[in-house]
């Protein structure tokens, strides 16, 4: 049985700035990185269930400094080599947002309601 998930979906896709931060902050990378290339495996989150696209947005503003974060520590942890400071502006430019306001659970597994279960990010580089 498939159940809904009482989240909505919001996908990040990193744009040519986020690329070029990536590309001159990782030198060492045998050939530069393309932006089909790092837009092939990106963030999903879960946020509160929404009904219009509109309000996934307005979520994402309230949001962006906390995800722009989340986006750049999935390569580096190392806040030294973070741009010095993230506007909204700045988040639209280097990030597309695509916005699903249903979520559908296929899977056979139970999904507890323990919060201790829930397992804290840490060293997840691309």
């Amino acid at each position: 049985m498939y159940y809904f998930v009482e989240r909505s979906v919001v996908v990040i896709k990193p744009k040519q700035p986020f690329l070029e931060w990536v590309n001159n902050t990782f030198q060492d990378t045998p050939q530069p990185l393309t932006l089909d290339s790092i837009r092939i495996d990106c963030n999903s989150y879960l946020i509160p269930e929404i009904d219009e696209i509109e309000d996934g947005v307005n979520y994402i503003d309230d949001k962006f400094a906390d995800l722009f974060a989340l986006e750049l520590a999935s390569w580096t942890e190392d806040e030294t080599l973070w741009p010095q400071a993230f506007t909204l502006k700045m988040f639209w430019e280097w990030f597309d947002v695509e916005v699903y306001p249903t979520a559908i659970d296929i899977s056979e597994e139970h999904i507890s309601d323990d919060e201790d279960n829930r397992r804290p990010l840490a060293n997840t580089i691309h």
